[in-house]
């Protein structure tokens, strides 16, 4: 038997000129609609705006056994967003002359291989060192030392610094330098020179030993749909700088705040933090020290999601509409990015996505095939004409990017329909990707029997894909 799923209805009461009709919030409806659709036991919403906390609000359960509404209080696990607080840390630490985002790994770990010597801590930070994501058992706790030398066993997929893969062995091996700079965990170093000077007064390291007032429960689905709770994982698996903390949505409006007003770091350092990292043949990828540099409808959007234990979670920054949307979710099923995406287009309609459901007419005719024809040609390996040079190129021979193949793959072999739903010329606005200026982005929707995947291309002046991507709507 399926459990049943509450959510909760939030209601604006409106009261002009003697009116007293109730108004429905379309945020509230649209999360609650898609707590729904995809089984989501509950969220907590933050949206910011000019610096003015317009919704803090919990939807849905933070804890299915014992009915615990999620609130603006519910204590979540950050998975990767944490890894922006990583970041910061370490920009702390070059600002303190402890180390150079240039220096050589080698410099501090003298017993590292030979090739440490050629990563540097700025390729940690944008996950440009070549060293594949590690694969431990989650289920054995480990060392310090132990967690080092696994680190060091990692092979490395390409040269540092001339491709970009994501990598959580980086972010790792962050935490164990500052601890070794420090002389404490990192996380009690961000404790004193973040968490507690911004008021961020329920953020820490995740501990599921202590006793956490206001913890969600994390849960995932089983095979058959059914919720499950999240699983097990050994403690020292549950400290890595990676992305383990704990945090609410009232933290989170603390450190938008705090980003907002530039108040804990040099100008210098904030603006590297976000800077797209230039790889060695001078092309530029969109990731910076713990952000992606994205985009949505042509505004810039600074961002990042994780996933971890039972929890999926997104910081979405629209810095020239001065808003911040924030969802945390307790699934780890659940699609936060497409959600703060939808919601910052409620929130501003300059920003508000094509709706996938849509079935335009392309204006370029023949464009659908040869977009499409880009798709099975990544998912083959294989270099194609209609690719701009930098996504031709693209080998990295990570574990991600073959991931990223295989399921552009499996959604070609289930598609029903490949649509075209909306383009954006983007006229005098720049915008880099995979060191391509880019034109236009045409969107297109990729239909299964059981999911809908939303594309944008990114398009030069000559209509090549300098780079795609996707979520699931």
């Amino acid at each position: 038997m399926r459990p049943r799923h509450y959510c909760l209805v939030c209601i604006l009461c409106a009261a002009s000129l003697g009116s007293s009709a109730a108004l429905a919030d379309p945020v509230d409806d649209y999360v609650n609609a898609t707590l729904a659709q995809h089984r989501i036991p509950g969220a907590s919403v933050l949206i910011v705006r000019n610096g003015a906390t317009v919704k803090a609000q919990g939807y849905g359960f933070a804890n299915l056994e014992l009915k615990v509404p999620a609130s603006a209080d519910t204590v979540y696990q950050s998975g990767s967003t944490g890894k922006q607080f990583t970041a910061a840390g370490i920009l702390l630490l070059a600002e303190d002359g402890k180390l150079s985002l240039d220096d050589r790994l080698s410099t501090y770990f003298p017993e590292a291989p030979a090739v440490w010597h050629r990563i540097s801590v700025r390729n940690l930070l944008t996950h440009t060192s070549g060293l594949r994501d590690y694969q431990l058992d989650l289920h054995k706790d480990y060392t310090e030392d132990e967690l080092l030398k696994a680190m060091e066993a990692l092979p490395v997929d390409f040269e540092p610094g001339t491709q970009w893969s994501y990598s959580n062995s980086g972010y790792l091996l962050l935490g164990l330098l500052t601890g070794k700079l420090t002389g404490e965990h990192w996380s009690d170093f961000q404790a004193q020179r973040l968490f507690k000077p911004l008021g961020m007064a329920t953020t820490r390291v995740i501990s599921e030993a202590d006793i956490v007032p206001n913890r969600a429960a994390g849960y995932e689905l089983d095979a058959q749909g059914e919720v499950k709770n999240q699983d097990w994982v050994a403690p020292s698996l549950n400290r890595c700088a990676d992305g383990a903390l704990y945090y609410t949505i009232k933290d989170l409006a603390a450190w938008d705040a705090a980003l907002k007003s530039n108040q804990f770091l040099k100008p210098s350092s904030s603006a590297a933090w976000i800077q797209p990292v230039r790889l060695a043949d001078g092309s530029r990828y969109p990731y910076g020290f713990g952000w992606f540099i994205h985009e949505q409808r042509g505004q810039r959007l600074i961002e990042h999601g994780g996933s971890w234990q039972g929890f999926r979670t997104e910081i979405a920054r629209y810095v020239d509409q001065s808003l911040t949307v924030v969802v945390l979710t307790n699934l780890a099923s659940a699609e936060p990015e497409t959600m703060a995406h939808e919601i910052a287009g409620l929130v501003e309609p300059k920003l508000r996505l094509p709706a996938a459901s849509g079935n335009g007419t392309d204006p370029l005719a023949g464009r659908g095939s040869q977009l499409h024809a880009v798709l099975e040609s990544w998912a083959a390996s294989r270099r194609d004409a209609r690719m701009a040079a930098g996504l031709a190129d693209t080998a990295t021979g990570s574990s991600e990017e073959a991931l990223s193949r295989s399921a552009t793959a499996q959604q070609l072999r289930a598609q029903t329909a490949f649509r075209y739903l909306d383009e954006d010329r983007l006229g005098a606005r720049t915008l880099e990707r995979r060191g391509e200026a880019i034109s236009s982005i045409a969107y297109y929707a990729l239909d299964t029997p059981e999911h809908r995947y939303a594309y944008r291309f990114y398009l030069n002046r000559k209509g090549q894909v300098a780079d795609f991507d996707l979520e699931e709507r």
